[in-house]
């Protein structure tokens, strides 16, 4: 979607209220502080390979936000550990026992972390499509039982929902809950707070949690900021639902980016899209790569596929519609558990 017509799509759901709001986000900054890392920006004010001017204008700023080197390798620890503390606050009885949730590996790995941090047991489903290595942290860092099931998130999850109904335990959703958004949007407090000037925010997205959270939070601030999704071309997941207007559940997913590739969203997630993200583009799994290599070589971060995707946008000049000279983009690097 270009952004003329994805500002079409936008303008009927112009006066759509959300159920999150910049006070949740707040107290989430608040309650979450002393469990999490407030990740480095980095300023790439230098290159060893300059990029062209019709990708991105010398004199603008690249500024990347290092949730990569988040606790348990993405910027997923947030959400999880906001809606288990949130829980356990509002539960005095005891009856927070057992977690489950689904995930292609980095919520899994959030909600292990989380339920290490409060001391009760975590059950993660993962499809055949994560891989071992995630399997292997969420047993061996935080004693979670991880368990395979199905070929794509959307099987793994009907499973962990059925488990948690069956068990009595407590469902922690990857990106459609109030406290999980709520927790990604700290990202964009933090954003605001360090960067003097963004004119620009690159968000990936999988199922919408962090977009959603980081978009309400940016906007909150200023409308004229730009926010810009990025999906793989092989999981167009909220590109069509918003282009059709409605949750879309795709036939298939095609990448490699695991962690990007949902079937469908969520109605929570796709209003909040609607009204506060101001485009999506798509990228191919061969731009993540290489985009995975450029991060490596000038600044010698390694990320996940999943979390170069924001960065794959920049590079691959997609965005230059909305770069101005001596403007500020800031690019989150989501994740960097790499297979």
């Amino acid at each position: 979607i270009n952004a003329e017509s994805w500002g079409s799509a936008r303008v009927q759901f112009a006066k759509m209220s959300s159920t999150v709001s910049i006070g949740d986000i707040r107290e989430a900054q608040k309650r979450i502080a002393p469990h999490i890392r407030r990740t480095p920006m980095l300023t790439l004010n230098s290159f060893k390979k300059p990029l062209a001017d019709d990708v991105f204008p010398a004199s603008a700023q690249l500024h990347l936000k290092l949730e990569m080197l988040q606790i348990t390798g993405s910027f997923k620890a947030r959400g999880a550990i906001n809606t288990l503390l949130h829980a356990a606050e509002k539960q005095t009885d005891g009856s927070l026992v057992g977690l489950v949730t689904a995930s292609g590996g980095n919520h899994g790995l959030g909600v292990a972390y989380a339920a290490h941090k409060l001391h009760i047991p975590a059950t993660i489903y993962l499809p055949s499509s994560a891989p071992e290595s995630k399997l292997v942290k969420l047993r061996e860092d935080w004693n979670a039982t991880a368990i395979r099931h199905g070929s794509v998130f959307d099987e793994a999850n009907a499973a962990a929902l059925e488990h948690a109904a069956r068990e009595g335990l407590t469902y922690v959703h990857p990106f459609a809950h109030v406290d999980v958004i709520a927790g990604q949007g700290t990202v964009g407090l933090e954003l605001l707070e360090d960067l003097k000037q963004m004119d620009v925010v690159v968000v990936a997205i999988g199922g919408g949690g962090l977009i959603s959270g980081v978009a309400l939070a940016v906007k909150n601030f200023s409308p004229d900021i730009k926010v810009i999704g990025v999906e793989p071309v092989g999981a167009p997941t909220l590109y069509r639902s918003v282009r059709e207007g409605r949750v879309v559940q795709l036939e298939s997913v095609s990448t490699k980016a695991g962690t990007l590739a949902p079937r469908q969203s969520d109605q929570l997630n796709v209003d909040i899209i609607r009204q506060h993200v101001d485009e999506i583009v798509l990228v191919t799994d061969e731009e993540m790569m290489q985009a995975q290599k450029y991060i490596l070589s000038e600044c010698g971060l390694v990320s996940e596929l999943a979390g170069a995707a924001a960065l794959a946008a920049v590079l691959t000049g997609k965005l230059r519609h909305h770069v101005k000279e001596n403007g500020h983009v800031a690019v989150i690097m989501c994740s960097s558990n790499i297979d």
